[in-house]
């Protein structure tokens, strides 16, 4: 009885186990964002591949176009493709703002709106709120509404709750 009560004990844990280290799958492409300080880019899905870029942005968005066990194939917001580590990325909707001048950020997701601030090229905030063809978009702490097709980082009609 003890023993069928051990292998039993045995089983539950490997099983816990093996749960808690297995991810879903998401359908790829899906947007995240760079959580680490430095994050290196590679060629390939492995540490034995050749780094290609340097990252030393953090929250910088980036696009997720394959999956393979613990590394991820993405697109940086230059259109730079490479594998980088799961661990190295988050699911923090963030996005960059894109163009060659400042783009206003709206009290409320209407352009007829007053104007809180606004936001220069290559500038990066989070996220949320999306619906419409706008954002939620907040650069530490200063928030207000941004058109999607003035970021990188979200579909133009994706929406986010």
């Amino acid at each position: 009885m003890r023993r069928l009560a051990a292998l039993l004990i045995l089983l539950i844990g490997t099983l816990s186990l093996s749960a808690a280290v297995a991810q879903p799958t998401r359908a790829t492409p899906y947007w995240a964002s760079i959580a680490a300080g430095r994050a290196m880019m590679r060629t390939g899905p492995g540490q034995n591949y050749p780094g290609t870029w340097l990252y030393t942005r953090a929250d910088l968005p980036i696009q997720v176009l394959e999956v393979y066990q613990n590394w991820r194939k993405v697109r940086d917001p230059d259109g730079t493709t490479g594998w980088m580590m799961v661990n190295l990325l988050s699911d923090q909707r963030t996005a960059i703002v894109r163009g060659s001048e400042p783009r206003p950020l709206h009290e409320a997701p209407d352009g007829a709106t007053p104007i809180r601030y606004r936001a220069a090229p290559g500038v990066v905030g989070r996220v949320s709120r999306c619906a419409d063809g706008w954002c939620r978009f907040d650069v530490h702490g200063r928030n207000g509404y941004i058109r999607t097709n003035h970021v990188w980082g979200v579909g133009q009609n994706e929406t986010i709750r």
